[in-house]
């Protein structure tokens, strides 16, 4: 009888622990869908040593020093407090106007995570699926072909897709598009010739693309492409309204990104980042357009790109990676289900896929680092030599902007200058992630 009252109290104690444990989850859950904050935090209180930070700033101080990067600004989060906020060099070195906490960059392909949530809020409302082909949304696609190679004149040898490529591919790569600016297929060379990145419209764009044959037979590779610019088109049809419109009412408003947009207004132009790029003698020089393109974003795009058309701040883009590490919501705002989230931020590539023949700049598709919904995601840290924690997912712009969310560590971290990519560059992403982790010294805090 003894034993009996004593195991029942044992229970009690156990399940009380639970709950107790489980509220204070919860707790820690709530506290971090709040805005992260700002400022007052001690880095040593969330993990990190003062001391080994500094060779963070060491590294990044001597890019700026070296004229490498104009100037830069980072902010690490860890449980939705921000460990620091820094600014480095000048944001316009002609004028001398020093970089800011609020400057605001381009950030190109860091667009794509954007368009990934806008078209996973698409998902939620049922309005597509990942194993539709893409001609169920897009008719002018229905009759693609694939190009096989060329004759002995010359001319391209097709053939048609072994299956119509699918919603999933168009979100990872796979689909059968390209850019046209990292090739020098017959396809990449259609994509020039037509202007495709020219396009004056999406409407134009899919119109043009309907007429350049698929680079590969869908699935079969990993190729950087267009596929997120045809995802705005996508966003666009099936919401009714334009992708800027769509992302400022489900997005940007509800989360707060004041200075997240398609273009840089008047009143905002003085907050405005300067782009570099080196010249022949590697010294940095106002860089007007980028692929035939204008970058001083002054008005509104009449072709708004879902895969490299936005322009952010640090803090504004902060804001849309916590939302995604708090599962899809912030100040109690949801954008998406947890659920969501995890789909979009999963690997969705094959291992036939994942053997480092793929690759765009730095970044290569290999062991241990695949691709979910329009972000690169790490499957294995180890396997793929990187120290970040496992399912950190993220991604980087073509003006050397770069960002990554850390799930196991509860860490985000983004970066932005303006440096167009190109021979010389300094890869920041590559040179800050040991510099965070090895000042990670209590990860269990």
């Amino acid at each position: 009888m003894k034993n009996k009252r004593f195991s029942r109290f044992a229970l009690l104690l156990l399940a009380g622990l639970l709950v107790f444990a489980g509220t204070h989850q919860a707790q820690s859950r709530r506290a971090n869908n709040k805005t992260p904050e700002l400022a007052g935090n001690s880095p040593a209180a969330l993990g990190f040593s003062p001391e080994r930070l500094e060779r963070l700033h060491e590294v990044l101080q001597r890019e700026v020093d070296r004229k490498e990067l104009a100037g830069i600004v980072t902010i690490l989060s860890r449980h939705g407090k921000v460990v620091e906020e820094r600014t480095y060099g000048k944001k316009n070195l002609a004028s001398g106007a020093p970089m800011t906490k609020d400057t605001i960059f381009r950030i190109y392909s860091m667009t794509k995570p954007v368009t990934g949530v806008a078209m996973m809020i698409l998902y939620e409302e049922g309005k597509w699926h990942p194993s539709d082909p893409i001609s169920k949304y897009i008719p002018e696609f229905a009759h693609l072909r694939v190009f096989k190679g060329v004759d002995q004149n010359g001319n391209m040898i097709l053939e048609d897709p072994v299956h119509p490529p699918t919603m999933k591919e168009l979100m990872t790569h796979t689909a059968g598009f390209t850019y046209g600016i990292f090739g020098n297929t017959p396809v990449d060379k259609m994509y020039l010739d037509r202007k495709v990145w020219q396009s004056q419209s999406l409407q134009e764009m899919i119109d043009k693309l309907a007429k350049i044959p698929l680079l590969y037979q869908p699935g079969t590779r990993w190729v950087y492409s267009l596929s997120m610019d045809i995802q705005g088109y996508i966003i666009q049809k099936l919401s009714g309204q334009s992708l800027p419109d769509f992302m400022q009412q489900h997005i940007f408003g509800p989360l707060g990104m004041k200075d997240t947009g398609f273009f840089v207004p008047p009143e905002k132009r003085s907050r405005f980042a300067t782009l570099y790029s080196p010249d022949k003698q590697g010294q940095l020089v106002m860089d007007p357009t980028a692929w035939g393109a204008p970058t001083d974003f002054a008005t509104k795009p009449t072709m708004p790109s879902g895969g490299g058309g936005l322009v952010s701040t640090a803090q504004d883009y902060l804001r849309f990676a916590q939302m995604l590490l708090n599962g899809g919501e912030l100040d109690g705002v949801r954008i998406l289900a947890p659920a969501t989230v995890k789909l979009m931020t999963s690997n969705h590539l094959s291992a036939q896929l994942m053997t480092g023949e793929y690759s765009i700049g730095s970044a290569v598709i290999r062991p241990g680092l695949g691709w979910g919904y329009d972000c690169a995601v790490y499957t294995d840290p180890l396997r793929a030599n990187n120290v970040v924690g496992q399912g950190t997912f993220f991604w980087s712009g073509a003006a050397d902007t770069w960002f990554w969310i850390d799930p196991t560590n509860d860490l985000i971290f983004v970066g932005m200058t303006q440096r167009m990519l190109g021979p010389g560059w300094p890869n920041v992403e590559a040179l800050s992630q040991p510099l965070v982790y090895q000042a990670l010294v209590n990860p269990r805090m």
